[in-house]
């Protein structure tokens, strides 16, 4: 490849591309990537749809209950995907200035770092996070204004769990208590927090529907830890697969993805969402490539052609989730028209 960056594409069509897919493979190209896509890889943006799906589960619910706010919606849907984006960035830079991003780590390995790649200098990514953050903090404060202290409460909740899972002193990630809190952030807050600045009230049903999602996410991030617990054990990070060794740490996310299902079973008799909810029947062949994957030990090397290794768990927990995500969505969303439709 020429030093022009001929061949490597620009534009919006790699900016799509940031969003889709698994993540992509460090090599010499990424330099050569426009400024935007740069940044749009670093923030590791093939993850942020798990933000994105639960800002439409939260207005799904307002819809259903007739209480949607279009402008709300909005800034939950880009409140969510920018206070993740910022969580990636942090992640990265302090990882990276502690030492655990090192050259053998799981992380340079999978793909691009922003800053120990080269990507991204230090001045770069701190302003790309601060631009970002502006934009939270503007979205804060307008929810402040119209729905009051409880929306700065759950926009603190979160802000406290995003600092504390990584960037704290002593951060969640190292006490097995990491996985846990994404639950919390990607369930609960994200989707019972969404669902109150979007409406103004608060509800049970949405934190309860919130739980096979952020279950979900909980999945993917145990899957990562299992890939990477050997150097995290290594280098004193206590992640949840480190304190329960690999095969409780396997099984456990096999039963988090069998009690998705059943949670989202349990809703529906409740009668708490429609039937339409069961369509994530969908995503069950997923769920059973997970949990074939999750029986075994993960192999000394990858396929032919494997994209995103030494991460193995994590990739068939993410594909999963996603896939879950949207039939989930999509059940809601017809739920949502039957209300709307035959509710008077």
């Amino acid at each position: 490849m020429s030093a022009s960056g001929a061949g490597v594409p620009r534009g919006p069509r790699v900016w799509l591309r940031a969003f889709v897919g698994f993540y992509p493979p460090r090599d010499a190209s990424a330099q050569q990537l426009d400024p935007i896509a740069k940044f749009l890889f670093s923030a590791r943006s093939v993850i942020l749809v798990i933000s994105a799906q639960a800002a439409l589960i939260a207005g799904l619910l307002a819809i259903a209950d007739r209480r949607f706010d279009p402008l709300a919606f909005l800034l939950v849907l880009v409140g969510f995907v920018t206070a993740h984006a910022i969580s990636n960035l942090s992640n990265d830079y302090f990882g990276y200035r502690r030492g655990h991003d090192t050259a053998d780590s799981p992380r340079m390995r999978y793909t691009m770092h922003p800053v120990a790649s080269g990507i991204l200098d230090t001045r770069t990514l701190l302003i790309g996070v601060l631009l970002l953050g502006a934009v939270g903090l503007a979205i804060v404060r307008f929810f402040w204004a119209t729905r009051g202290p409880g929306a700065l409460a759950f926009a603190l909740a979160g802000a406290a769990l995003l600092y504390l899972y990584d960037a704290a002193p002593r951060p969640l990630k190292s006490m097995g208590l990491g996985e846990i809190a994404a639950f919390l952030v990607w369930g609960p807050l994200m989707v019972g927090g969404g669902y109150f600045v979007i409406t103004g009230r608060l509800s049970t049903t949405a934190f309860l529907v919130s739980i096979p999602y952020g279950l979900g996410v909980m999945s993917i991030l145990v899957g990562k830890h299992i890939d990477q617990a050997g150097f995290d054990r290594a280098h004193g990070q206590r992640t949840l697969p480190v304190v329960l060794g690999e095969r409780r740490a396997r099984a456990l996310t096999r039963g988090v993805i069998a009690a998705m299902y059943l949670f989202v079973a349990v809703l529906v008799v409740l009668r708490l969402v429609t039937p339409f909810a069961l369509l994530v029947v969908a995503a069950l062949p997923r769920a059973a490539r997970a949990l074939g994957v999750l029986t075994r030990p993960r192999p000394d090397a990858p396929p032919a052609g494997y994209v995103g290794w030494p991460l193995w768990y994590h990739r068939v927990c993410l594909v999963h989730n996603r896939l879950f995500g949207w039939v989930y969505i999509a059940g809601l969303a017809l739920g949502a028209v039957v209300a709307a439709v035959w509710g008077g």
